[in-house]
Order: C-alpha cells, then sequence, then structure tokens
C-alpha cells in the first residue's frame, strides 16, 4: 500500500510549531489510512521524509523511532527548502506490505 505524503497538521486544521509535534500527526495519519486497509505501522518497509531544516532532523527521527518498530524500515530523509505552507516542518510518506488477501 502506498500512503501518500501526511503533513503535521491536526484535523481541527491546527499545525503545531514544533517537528516533534508535527511528526507525531504524520504519523498518526499514516497509522489511520493504514488502519483503514488492515494494516499497521508494523507493515512499514519503506519511508520517505521530507524536513526544512538540518536541524529538524534529530527531532524527526526520535519521533520516527518511537512510531515504528526495530530494525526500523529502510528509509531516506531530504531536506528541502520548504512546503505550501511556510509552518509545515516535515511531511512523510511510507509503503506498507501486508499479507495477500
Amino acid at each position: 500500500m502506498l500512503c501518500s505524503g501526511q503533513l503535521g497538521v491536526a484535523m481541527n486544521e491546527v499545525i503545531p510549531a514544533d517537528i516533534e509535534a508535527q511528526a507525531a500527526l504524520c504519523f498518526d495519519n499514516i497509522a489511520a489510512i493504514l488502519g483503514e486497509a488492515g494494516l499497521t505501522l508494523a507493515d512499514i518497509v519503506r519511508i520517505n521524509a521530507y524536513v526544512t531544516a538540518r536541524e529538524h532532523m534529530a527531532g524527526y527521527m526520535a519521533v520516527r523511532d518511537r512510531y515504528v518498530g526495530e530494525p526500523p524500515p529502510a528509509s531516506t530523509l531530504m531536506i528541502v527548502t520548504g512546503f505550501t505552507r511556510p509552518e509545515f516542518l516535515v511531511e512523510v510518506e511510507a509503503i506498507a506490505a501486508g499479507p495477500a488477501r
């Protein structure tokens, strides 16, 4: 299953100011999407993440490590100049694979 990029925005459209809270929302959103397909975060095999500054890398990675299992899935972390709105600091997309149905 391919999960398109998720931004750190809550259902009430609030965007937290810090990277950790935004990253947690990204993974919460991914978990909900995977759940609709009968999958979990443990089924993720690949993550692509984008942050807007080098100083956001550690915060993002700490959150990622809390959400995904050991060993973590293959992942790429890229630094980008920005997203559609300046308050967004991170975007996460995932590929998950589960049992054949």
